[in-house]
């Protein structure tokens, strides 16, 4: 049976990788306060050019982007007008030079609520000259090939390095949902199709308070998560702690999560539309660390993930609750003998774990700066990867298999198709369940 169920999500897995990537690629949103100005840059070879520092100024604004590990790049600015954009040649590749290096700075004219596009085409200068120089980064043209990487190819050690900080700030945001999917796997034996949702719900309850309340971002996400959590709450004592002391079976429960995930995607998108919504409407800086450059809020959202999930493992660890939760999900008779409150545990565990899933829902809607009715739904199988490639029913597992699945997600954009980057992670799901059926962290289990 499990053997089966492992088979169904993979595929399943596959099938639905056009829609996570979608969602992975998404970036400035426009709305009636806000225009998008963005484009790709390629290397001269067609690769993605990585870590390439553009300028759009305009309007008594100015706005710093960096293209991402696909080489696309994006701005949001908030007054109509003329605005001018300028690439900045030093942070090219190596070997890498503007086809049209007259043309930099490109204007464009901006209206609200719209996209605009700003090319700036990489290769041998038109006519066959040199490049015109630029007086502010004379190296950049004709700066050395970095060591690890090559001459005008797109795989070049900036662009590795660039690529492994995304997947590690990816899976750690994902992390923090999986953790509390795989509590509730190890403690209850369900599968909650419907945690995607709660996902979703911290990210849209965070883009009303800020938006719609005017509520600092730091408060709202704080407010989105305790929400969250009494969801999480008010779940476990209206739905699944009824179906227990009924007895209903494992599957017939998962059937209902199944049911309860439809219900509540199709409810978010009655009550804020299909388009995407904008949690944070301000254009954070980017932070260089060597060769990587991150967003600010980026890297606060990786350093708030990372402090959580402290949280949580010295709450596992060392507090009595805690304990009483490992005990619960390594065997919950021989818990219940021992004088431990079975159905209080497994309250806690639903509790903390839709809390962790909302801040995480408000976290990766940072990332991608943008959300969505069915954004939950587009990580679920990821998270499903991660808690089983780490070993289902381990916290530790969880996080370990999160950060596997967003690092190999990334990477693995270096030499395929983005738009198949997830797939890769499945695939490495599937081998290394082949070779290890219990996943990373998991325990073999003597069948018969």
């Amino acid at each position: 049976m499990t053997g089966l169920t492992l088979l169904v999500l993979a595929l399943v897995g596959l099938l639905a990788v056009p829609t996570g990537a979608q969602a992975a690629t998404a970036a400035c949103t426009p709305d009636a306060s806000t225009a998008c100005v963005g484009g790709t840059v390629r290397t001269s070879a067609g690769d993605p050019a990585t870590g390439v520092v553009l300028t759009v100024e305009g309007q008594g604004q100015s706005v710093e982007a960096t293209t991402d590990g696909d080489g696309r790049w994006s701005a949001a600015v908030t007054k109509a007008g003329d605005y001018t954009v300028t690439l900045d040649p030093a942070s090219l590749p190596a070997g890498e030079q503007l086809r049209d290096p007259g043309k930099n700075p490109r204007t464009v004219s901006v209206t609200l609520n719209a996209q605009f596009g700003a090319l700036f085409p990489l290769g041998e200068p038109r006519g066959g000259g040199a490049a015109t120089p630029d007086p502010d980064a004379t190296d950049g043209p004709t700066a050395q090939p970095e060591p690890g990487g090559s001459s005008g190819s797109g795989v070049t050690g900036k662009r590795v390095a660039q690529q492994l900080a995304n997947g590690l700030v990816f899976g750690l945001l994902l992390a923090l949902a999986s953790v509390g999917l795989s509590l509730i796997y190890g403690t209850t034996g369900l599968s909650s199709f419907a945690h995607g949702e709660q996902v979703t719900l911290g990210a849209i309850l965070a883009y009303w308070f800020v938006q719609s309340l005017g509520m600092p971002l730091l408060v709202a996400a704080v407010v989105a998560t305790l929400l969250g959590a009494a969801s999480g709450w008010l779940q476990d004592a209206g739905i699944w702690h009824p179906l227990r002391r009924r007895r209903i079976g494992l599957t017939q429960q998962m059937i209902v999560t199944i049911g309860l995930s439809m219900v509540l995607q199709y409810l978010f998108q009655f009550l804020l539309g299909g388009g995407k919504l904008r949690i944070d409407t301000s254009n954070p800086s980017p932070v260089r660390l060597g060769p990587v450059s991150l967003p600010s809020q980026t890297l606060l959202s990786a350093g708030i993930a990372i402090a959580v999930l402290i949280g949580v493992a010295v709450f596992l660890l060392y507090t009595r609750t805690g304990r009483a939760t490992r005990a619960v999900s390594d065997n919950p008779a021989l818990a219940a003998a021992s004088g431990i409150g079975v159905e209080r545990v497994i309250r806690i565990v639903w509790t903390g774990a839709a809390g962790l899933a909302a801040l995480g829902g408000v976290l990766i809607g940072l990332y991608f700066q943008s959300t969505s009715w069915n954004m939950g739904g587009t990580v679920l199988l990821l998270m499903f990867a991660a808690v089983t490639l780490g070993g289902l029913g381990t916290a530790w597992g969880a996080l370990a298999g999160s950060i596997v699945i967003g690092v190999v997600a990334e990477m693995s954009s270096l030499v395929i198709p983005s738009d198949m980057k997830y797939a890769g992670a499945l695939l490495i799901l599937i081998l290394v369940l082949l070779v290890r059926p219990q996943g990373i962290l998991g325990r073999r289990d003597r069948i018969g």
